[in-house]
């Protein structure tokens, strides 16, 4: 019982580092990657699919991505979409592509991008201490019930600390990171 509460923890702890990693993800540091146009999303025949579902998605240079829609009714509606998308982006139709210059960063942009990526770090502590705490909550429920003994609980709670400690050090590392590829000019 107690194993299976600490391999909950873990999986849930693991899946709020990769929601973090995917909003970290979403923020630009002034360098083109393919995964920026993933959430903009575009018509297609009547529903809203995302870019990369009806266009090719590479990366021109390090400022320019390159995307080449499928069809050739599809140019107008992509280039609307990112053009429409709240990425700031100003794509240029270019006949047999299109091209999504990256804009430059002011230093201003680059502080409150960086206020923005600590907040995410903020809420994805407090998701993982959640997580500690209903452990917790649950190992304190088998002691009262009798299924555990104090001192399993006591072992039990210490392991669980101690996965905390790891996972809001990742946190951290990863916060570094971006902070780090924010300020790179």
């Amino acid at each position: 019982m107690i194993a299976e509460t600490k391999k909950n923890t873990e999986q849930k702890m693991q899946k709020s580092i990769e929601a973090l990693k995917a909003d970290l993800a979403k923020v630009r540091t002034g360098r083109a990657h393919t995964g920026l146009l993933d959430h903009v999303m575009v018509e297609y025949y009547g529903s809203m699919v995302p870019v990369n579902q009806v266009a090719g998605i590479s990366l021109l240079d390090a400022r320019t991505i390159g995307v080449q829609p499928w069809e050739k009714p599809m140019f107008s509606k992509v280039e609307k979409a990112i053009r429409d998308s709240d990425l700031g982006l100003n794509p240029s139709n270019q006949g047999e592509i299109i091209r999504v210059p990256m804009p430059a960063l002011t230093e201003e942009r680059r502080r409150e991008l960086i206020k923005v990526v600590k907040h995410e770090g903020e809420t994805a502590k407090v998701a993982i201490r959640n997580v500690r705490r209903d452990a917790n909550n649950h190992l304190k429920d088998a002691t009262k019930d009798k299924t555990i003994s104090e001192d399993e609980e006591r072992r039990a709670q210490d392991d669980i600390q101690k996965l905390t400690d790891r996972y809001v050090s990742e946190v951290d590392s990863l916060l570094e990171q971006k902070e780090q590829e924010l300020l790179q000019i």
